[in-house]
C-alpha cells in the first residue's frame, strides 16, 4: 500500500503570498513548474496555490499589472490538501472529487512536504488510477 509520501514530489518551493505574480511566473520557469504552494509571509503556512493559468486569466488578461499584483490577491478556491502518511489511493480519491491535478501534502506538523500531481500518480500507480483520475479532472 503507498501512502502520499511514497508517490509525491518532495522538496516544494513556495511562493510567498506577498509576492507579485511576476515573481511567481519568474519562478514558475526557473522550476518549470506550472505551480507553486503559496505560504504566508510570517508563518511559511500553506495559504493556497497558484497556477499558471492564474497568471494568465486573473492578472495578464485581466490588464493588472504583474509587477504590482501579489498573489495573495489571486482568487483562491478551495484548497484541496493530503497528509504525507495517508493512503496514497485516498488521496487520488479526493484529487478525482475535487477535479484537481496537484495537491500539496502535508506532515503531521501540517508543514508543506511536498506535493502530488497527476504525472506523479501516472509514475507511481497502477494504469487504473491515472486513468480514472485523467476521466474526473477532464469532467467540466
Amino acid at each position: 500500500m503507498a501512502m502520499a509520501r511514497d508517490i509525491m514530489h518532495a522538496g516544494v518551493t513556495c511562493v510567498r503570498s506577498d509576492d507579485t505574480a511576476a515573481n511567481a511566473a519568474r519562478m514558475m520557469a526557473e522550476m518549470n513548474v506550472g505551480c507553486l504552494p503559496i505560504c504566508g509571509a510570517e508563518d511559511d503556512r500553506i495559504k493556497g496555490m497558484v497556477t499558471d493559468r492564474d497568471l494568465v486569466i486573473s492578472v495578464m488578461a485581466a490588464g493588472k499589472d504583474p509587477e504590482q499584483y501579489t498573489v495573495d490577491r489571486l482568487p483562491q478556491g478551495h484548497l484541496v490538501l493530503a497528509r504525507a502518511d495517508e493512503d496514497a489511493t485516498d488521496t487520488i480519491a479526493r484529487m478525482r472529487e475535487a477535479q484537481v491535478q496537484r495537491v500539496p501534502v502535508l506532515d503531521e506538523e501540517r508543514r508543506l512536504v511536498g506535493i502530488i500531481a497527476l504525472a506523479d500518480v501516472a509514475r507511481q500507480m497502477p494504469e487504473p488510477s491515472t486513468g480514472e483520475l485523467v476521466g474526473a479532472i477532464s469532467q467540466p
